[in-house]
């Protein structure tokens, strides 16, 4: 079943790292039972009855995103691809989450929406509506299962319990308290788990780099392993989009993964919006995500880099093994990429702080499963059941409702963390999910939020027409009538599921009548007076330090000159 029973991965834990494991475990469980006493109404459960202050918002808003997918995913990318990998946060998140704070979460929370679906009904009506919640819903699970697939592998190398055991003990913890504390007990726990994550990379980077010999020593050591000095500068990043011609690849860069998957991922997918609508103020709600960018940003030198470390150091990834898994092969070692990080503490950690860093692993894979459960049953409660289920029923009916859904999404979760257990590399499985499902439900979004004539057909058939397409270049490049190698036909994906669902959109609504305008205002840009999208700059929200436009433009600068450094 497993892959790597054959390289010898079994992580040496003492009684101290068991001890620390432990107390983290209690903690986790404590907060989840803490926040229980806040929760009277289902606006507690689902956001928290929107009163955290920005720099909780901002910090879960980053631990969400940091899942096991983000740690594992962008290690191995690092260990395959090197420092192209940095794009997904440079180019990939950035722009994208500062995008979100300046221009989309004054609608979002002006118009008191509880749920990104909840916009496309108000904009689009029922059909799109209902498109949008039933795929967000599928996605959730889907990713929550790719989370629980990989929590439960680090629980096997630690203490060889079999994987199915693993699963659903890990399931079992994170699953407590979601359905104790709701959004709040998974917030609060976002923050300690971003400590903990640091706690526990920063000290593997730095030992890592030591054993190298400092960056220099990584340059040299990297340039003489397979895939070579092209790993060490991230533009055009060839070998990370499988595109040979340089201009292809940084288009796909800029346009696949900058504009249409990162401004779909951050801007409409509702984990992530549900956080800054948790905040207590409109200000508060557009800072979410700025501050959010600045931990981002350097996030890549303790992912990526160890990722990178362990391509040239670990036994079972060098050489011959690394060669054979960039041509596509399976190492004679049995270990692939997605091992980099789990080897790497291996080889370097000594007891005590290797507790710290398990601990940090499993923390962000908690986190992020615990970010898919809490919005799957938001989406799933107020999306799905209170609107084509049971209508008005009293408050403590879908308060009830949240926790047994939150229980039902683990179960399904358990299921599809099978799925996932089949892909070497887990960044190609998401990015392949998120061309499905966020790249057309961007485009949708953006041409309804700044084009008033676009009208409700055109609002759920765009959707379909554009997941549709996503799919038919995935199935293309699977039989190999296309044949993309990296992530290249994700981001090929992508722009295909963009283009049509514009084009799609247009033909459609010119076919069709329009909304009235009244019915739009606060939907549409044009349409919205500009006094309801100003925030207040008094009391808890004044001084220059909260203004979110100036916080974003400082955000900006430091990320251009990343890319140039780099």
């Amino acid at each position: 079943m497993h892959v790597l029973a054959a390289a010898n991965l079994r992580l040496d834990a003492s009684a101290i790292d068991y001890v620390l494991l432990a107390f983290y475990f209690v903690l986790v469980l404590g907060i989840g039972y803490l926040a229980r006493r806040q929760v009277s109404t289902s606006l507690d459960f689902f956001l928290s009855g929107r009163s955290l202050p920005a720099w909780v918002t901002g910090l879960a808003f980053i631990s969400a995103n940091l899942g096991a997918v983000e740690i594992m995913g962008m290690s191995a990318n690092g260990a395959q691809y090197g420092l192209p990998t940095a794009h997904y946060y440079w180019i990939g998140a950035i722009p994208a989450m500062l995008f979100l704070g300046v221009v989309m979460m004054p609608f979002y929370y002006g118009s008191k929406v509880r749920s990104v679906p909840e916009f496309m009904l108000r904009r689009f009506g029922p059909a799109a509506h209902w498109v949008n919640s039933a795929s967000f819903a599928l996605a959730q699970i889907l990713i929550a299962g790719a989370n629980l697939y990989l929590l439960a592998s680090v629980v096997n190398l630690l203490l060889g319990w079999p994987i199915w055991v693993s699963i659903i003990v890990a399931a079992a913890i994170v699953l407590t308290y979601t359905a104790l504390g709701g959004l709040s007990a998974a917030i609060y726990n976002e923050v300690l788990q971003f400590f903990v994550i640091l706690a526990a990379l920063i000290p593997l980077t730095v030992v890592g780099l030591y054993k190298v010999g400092g960056w220099g020593g990584l340059m040299d050591k990297v340039t003489g392993s397979p895939g070579g000095g092209e790993q060490l500068h991230s533009w055009p990043g060839n070998q990370l989009t499988g595109f040979s011609s340089n201009f292809l690849s940084v288009l796909g860069l800029v346009f696949g993964l900058g504009f249409v998957l990162s401004f779909g991922y951050w801007t409409t997918n509702f984990v992530e919006v549900q956080r800054a609508l948790a905040s207590k103020s409109m200000s508060a709600a557009r800072r979410t995500p700025i501050i959010g960018a600045f931990p981002k940003m350097f996030i890549p030198f303790i992912v990526m880099i160890p990722g990178m470390i362990a391509a040239v150091t670990v036994t079972e990834l060098m050489g011959q093994n690394k060669q054979a898994l960039l041509d596509g092969t399976s190492a004679p070692s049995g270990a692939t990429f997605n091992d980099a990080l789990l080897l790497l503490m291996r080889d370097l950690l000594p007891n005590g702080i290797l507790g710290v860093a398990i601990a940090g692993l499993l923390a962000s894979f908690m986190a992020g499963m615990a970010a898919n459960l809490s919005s799957f049953n938001t989406v799933f409660t107020y999306d799905i059941w209170e609107r084509y289920v049971r209508k008005d029923r009293p408050d403590g009916y879908y308060l009830r409702l949240g926790r047994v859904v939150t229980a039902i999404a683990t179960i399904l979760a358990i299921g599809t963390a099978f799925i996932a257990s089949t892909y070497s590399n887990l960044m190609d499985y998401l990015q392949t999910l998120f061309s499905f499902f966020n790249a057309p439900l961007f485009a949708t979004f953006i041409l309804g939020m700044f084009w008033k004539r676009m009208t409700k057909a055109a609002g759920w058939s765009g959707l379909v027409f554009g997941t549709a397409s996503a799919v038919v270049v995935f199935v293309l490049n699977e039989t190999g009538t296309i044949n993309l190698p990296g992530q290249g036909s994700s981001f090929l994906a992508a722009i295909a599921a963009f283009v049509v669902d514009i084009v799609v959109s247009v033909a459609v609504t010119y076919a069709t009548k329009p909304k009235p305008e009244a019915e739009l205002v606060g939907l549409v840009y044009s349409l919205t007076p500009r006094s309801t999208l100003k925030h207040e700059t008094t009391g808890q929200d004044a001084g220059w330090y909260r203004k979110p436009v100036l916080l974003a433009g400082i955000a900006l600068v430091l990320t251009i000159a990343l890319n140039m450094a780099f």
